[in-house]
């Protein structure tokens, strides 16, 4: 085995290669030859055993490994681990050579195979599903191929080496090899046999391959299949068939093979997934074909299916199984879809190669619009210039056709690819030209995608990456900027469709100001929505030395170089669990657009396809967070880009209370992807509030404060009668409120790089600066992270007790001076807080809040304020105003880095019934506290770099904040937009606490 030479070699494979061709459903025998195989791992090539594909060769001695299966997720670190890197290749780069110690993985496998496989002139093919990253195949001891492209599907003939009886397939997998250098796709390095390995026999006078271009006339409402039969005059006649329909059609030779009138169809979308089931038969072979009547086309800035401008509300989604890797789990697959149904998302871009064959089976039968990428990145290229970049290196250029042209071929018959994407993040040049140029010839009815094409020299869509608003806004008006494409170019690119094939990136705690594209992509003519960065976190699950499980990122298993938790960037966490921002999304992108107020309901129908008879309409009221009346709304059918302007019942008046109304969109019954009930889509909105508490306050006799031996007895609170701070409140230990500016950083705070508004006036030649600090070292520059306290006064009077602290870093003159007055009126301690800072504080704040220390172990809470889920003033779409309860450990989220999570804003009230504890927040210049509440101080969250790094709690925190900064999706531009940047303020609080009620 000439190892070396193929594993630099530039060739797309070699052997009996079979030309690429659609994965297709038929009769014809089929072997799975999934299993336990025997399998030897050696370090570096030289080390493999030589003469393993042997048929007699001796391999009792080898372990075991599943097939399909990653090597490096086995449990054995001696066959290597996990490497994790978003650009970098970790090894040198230096084309097309790889490094020595080369992890090489030889596999055993032994079948039969029966007369019947093998009879009527049948072929045998071997097909691979994806391989990491080099298969050198032997058959009974004959080489027969080299399979390169690892997530790309290849066939194999073994025809003349198959036998009846007994037969030995052994595999050559190195983990590095030449097509390493095009596939730096930010994810995970896990080489193996990660696809099914299947053994095909292809009847002597079978069908090769069928394409069946399935046409929809929007004008008509007619169907028509464009076959495209591939088989020798043999194989003929061939009938093609849509049992449905009544059509069937005989062809008696390939040239009579012709367009089949169809007649009246129901086209399919991602809103109405429409499947027909056609049958191309022979006498041979039968093969079906699941299918789809619609229409792609590109018409001026508009790109359309059916006749209707798509409306892309996507995310990017990877290959990823926290025990499996890549390997594909077709029920776990499928619920992640059902997920995405169930959040309003209608759009998937495969980043950055093709998935397994069966995501798009379910996308085709769930509905999905689908961009398939190709298995092409050369991000690593890009630190060096593009030096030698293979997109417009001449050495390639084979191998990138080829790849182009497996992906397109395996893929073509599902009607939920509305695009081609030539990969990823491979800068440009004369073999992406080629690349492009290929699939327009073979299927000028889908456009081309790939964003480095910033010229639009050769794709047929504009695609951007994370750009700013502003850069949507220029970009549709012609303008353009100086950071991408060739002076001149954009008033021609305004005459195309654009997308952002990424944008709001995922990673923790982020992304917000999703309503603010949603804006843009609703509004200018050419956009057409985008895919989110992305759809799930990639921590791979882990054990630490006693047994506690947490989820694995980039560093944690001893690699050279990685990129950190950059894996863990999605709308899903790791272990599954969806995290608020898919709630934002769902709340957000909803093609369903409510408007309800006192007056009336408004409702909007933005569907691609389909009108709202799925769908009930549902108004209810509510008074101070209680139900008072539901009203279900009939509104006849809306049909898309229909509106209907309804009358509803009147709210209640006259009410002690605020009162909320809340207009919902709920599935009128069951569904594939979820039930009856669901909320498809909501709008909330206040009616009336009640007067203002402090008035009330202020009519009451207040308690006088009493000394008892250095502690101030005020009502049900103690304080420390030299620092004025809190010691306990109603019998329960209780100390604070200190003043909080800091808060355990957003991975947007920590990663990003890019400039703020904070310090920044951006204009049209200036969307994105990058390279200024991030937001957690300015603030850390600032001493936020280390403020020092020193009591100003503490002082006693008849009726109150006012308190005064300075709070400022070491070696810094910015100072905030805090005010503190307590009174206790009724049995109730009133707190009127006020913050002041001084002149000069630089850059902005995370927070400006008072944080109390309350006793360990406390459990429940419920509240009347915003909620389910932790939101942020750019990033809270998805909240409504209600009455909550949770448990403690559930208000907060674990991301894969701890980090800020858990706030709650606009806060009415807060009872902690385990402590028997009520804290209620009035409105002060029409503005209320948010809060946090969780078992770990701030630094402890900042200091630990996986949520089983926390110490055991020793209290809980509680955090109200007059302000906080808003999230953004600084990791990528751009950064939280001005309104939602918390610049150095003054802040004030007015807070009640008291017994909580009893509850039954």
């Amino acid at each position: 085995m000439l190892n070396n030479d193929e594993i630099t070699s530039f060739s797309p494979g070699s052997g009996r290669r079979v030309a690429p061709r659609s994965q297709l459903s038929s009769d014809a025998p089929r072997r799975d030859l999934s299993g336990t195989w025997r399998f030897h791992f050696a370090t570096r090539p030289d080390l493999a055993p030589a003469d393993a594909c042997r048929v007699d060769f001796d391999d009792s001695g080898w372990d075991e490994i599943p097939v399909p299966s990653h090597w490096v997720l086995q449990g054995r670190p001696e066959w290597g681990r996990p490497i994790y890197t978003n650009i970098d290749y970790p090894f040198p780069v230096d084309p097309p050579f790889v490094p020595d110690e080369n992890p090489t993985g030889d596999y055993r496998v032994e079948f039969t195979v029966d007369d019947a496989f093998l009879t009527g002139g049948a072929r045998a093919h071997l097909r691979f599903g994806g391989v990491e990253s080099l298969c050198i195949a032997t058959m009974n001891g004959t080489p027969v191929g080299v399979v390169r492209g690892s997530r790309l599907a290849q066939e194999l003939d073994v025809t003349d080496e198959l036998v009846v009886g007994s037969n030995v397939l052994h595999l050559r997998v190195h983990q590095w090899s030449s097509n390493t250098y095009l596939e730096d796709q930010d994810q995970w390095w896990l080489p193996g046999v990660f696809r099914e390995v299947e053994l095909l026999s292809r009847p002597g006078a079978g069908i090769d391959d069928v394409w069946l271009r399935a046409d929809f006339d929007p004008e008509t409402g007619h169907g028509t299949l464009v076959p495209e039969i591939r088989a020798g005059a043999e194989a003929f006649p061939v009938t093609v068939a849509v049992e449905e329909l009544g059509v069937s059609t005989t062809f008696a030779t390939p040239s009579q093979v012709a367009p089949v009138p169809m007649g009246e169809v129901e086209p399919w979308s991602a809103d109405v997934p429409r499947l027909y089931e056609a049958v191309v038969s022979n006498a041979a072979e039968t093969i079906t074909v699941r299918t789809g009547f619609r229409r792609v086309e590109v018409v001026g800035h508009e790109w359309r299916v059916n006749g209707v401008k798509l409306r892309l509300r996507g995310v990017n989604r990877h290959e990823y199984h926290p025990d499996l890797g890549r390997v594909f789990d077709r029920e776990a697959a499928r619920e992640g879809l059902l997920l995405m149904k169930r959040h309003n998302i209608n759009a998937i871009r495969t980043a950055h190669y093709p998935p397994h064959p069966e995501l798009l089976a379910l996308a085709d039968e769930l509905g999905f619009w689908v961009i398939d990428e190709c298995d092409y990145e050369t991000h690593g290229f890009e630190a060096g210039g593009w030096v030698d970049n293979p997109s417009d290196d001449p050495r390639w250029r084979e191998t990138l056709l080829d790849r182009v042209e497996r992906f397109f071929e395996r893929d073509k018959n599902h009607p939920c690819v509305v695009a081609w994407s030539l990969g990823n993040e491979a800068h440009t040049g004369a073999n992406t030209a080629a690349m492009a140029a290929w699939l327009h010839r073979r299927d000028p009815g889908r456009p081309v995608h790939y964003e480095p094409d910033f010229d639009g020299r050769y794709s047929d869509v504009v695609s951007r990456m994370y750009a700013s608003p502003e850069e949507l806004r220029f970009l549709s008006e012609g303008l353009g900027n100086n950071k991408l494409g060739a002076p001149g170019r954009a008033a021609a690119l305004a005459e195309r469709p654009m997308i952002l094939c990424e944008y709001a990136h995922a990673m923790g705690n982020g992304s917000a100001q999703l309503d603010v594209y949603e804006e843009l992509f609703d509004t200018l003519p050419q956009w057409h929505g985008g895919f989110v960065w992305e759809w799930r976190d990639h921590g791979l699950r882990t054990h630490t030395d006693d047994g506690r499980e947490f989820f694995a990122y980039g560093g944690d298993f001893g690699e050279e170089i990685h990129d950190g938790n950059f894996v863990t960037d999605g709308m899903v966490l790791s272990d599954g669990t969806p995290s608020p921002m898919l709630a934002e999304f769902a709340a957000v992108c909803s093609p369903i657009k409510l408007v309800v107020d006192d007056l009336g309901l408004v409702i909007e129908n933005r569907r691609h396809d389909g009108d709202t008879s799925d769908l009930r309409f549902v108004v209810v009221d509510e008074v101070a967070g209680e139900l008072v009346a539901r009203h279900e709304i009939s509104v006849d059918p809306i049909w898309p880009d229909g509106a209907e302007d309804l009358d509803i019942p009147d709210p209640p008046a006259g009410v002690d209370g605020e009162v909320w109304r809340t207009a919902r969109a709920e599935l009128a019954a069951d569904t594939d992807w979820a039930p009856a009930g669901h909320v498809v889509a909501f709008h909330q909105v206040r009616i009336s509030a009640p007067p203002a508490a402090g008035a009330r306050v202020a009519e009451r006799e207040a308690d006088e404060p009493t000394d008892r031996d250095g502690v101030l007895v005020l009502g049900r609170a103690r304080l420390d009668a030299r620092t004025g701070d809190l010691v306990e409140l109603g019998g329960h230990p209780v100390s604070g409120p200190r003043l909080e500016l800091w808060r355990p950083p957003t991975d947007n705070d920590r990663l990003g790089t890019s400039s703020a508004f904070v310090t920044t006036d951006r204009n049209t030649n200036n969307l994105v600066d990058h390279g200024g600090p991030t937001h957690a070292d300015g603030w850390r520059a600032a001493g936020l992270d280390r403020l020092q306290r020193r009591v100003l006064a503490v002082e006693v009077g008849e009726d109150s007790i006012r308190v005064r602290h300075r709070y400022a870093a070491a070696a810094g003159r910015d100072a905030v001076v805090v005010e503190l007055l307590w009174r206790s009126i009724e049995g109730e301690l009133v707190l009127a807080a006020d913050a002041q800072p001084t002149r000069g504080w630089p850059g902005g704040w995370p927070r400006i809040g008072l944080h109390l220390v309350l006793p360990p172990g406390v459990e429940d809470v419920e509240w009347f304020g915003t909620g389910p889920n932790e939101n942020y003033p750019d990033s809270r779409r998805a909240a409504v105003v209600g009455r909550f309860l949770s448990r403690v450990p559930d208000l907060t989220i674990d991301y894969a880095r701890p980090q800020e999570s858990g706030h709650r804003g606009d806060l009415r009230w807060l009872e902690l019934p385990g402590i028997g504890l009520r804290i209620a927040a009035d409105e002060v210049a029409g503005a209320r506290p948010g809060f946090t509440l969780r078992r770990h101080d701030v630094r402890e969250v900042t200091a630990a770099d996986h949520p089983h790094e926390l110490p055991e709690p020793t209290a809980t925190h509680l955090y109200l904040d007059a302000a906080q900064r808003g999230i953004g999706t600084l990791l990528s531009d751009p950064d939280v937009r001005p309104e939602h940047e918390l610049r150095p303020r003054a802040a004030q609080w007015s807070l009640r606490f008291s017994a909580a009620p009893e509850r039954a």
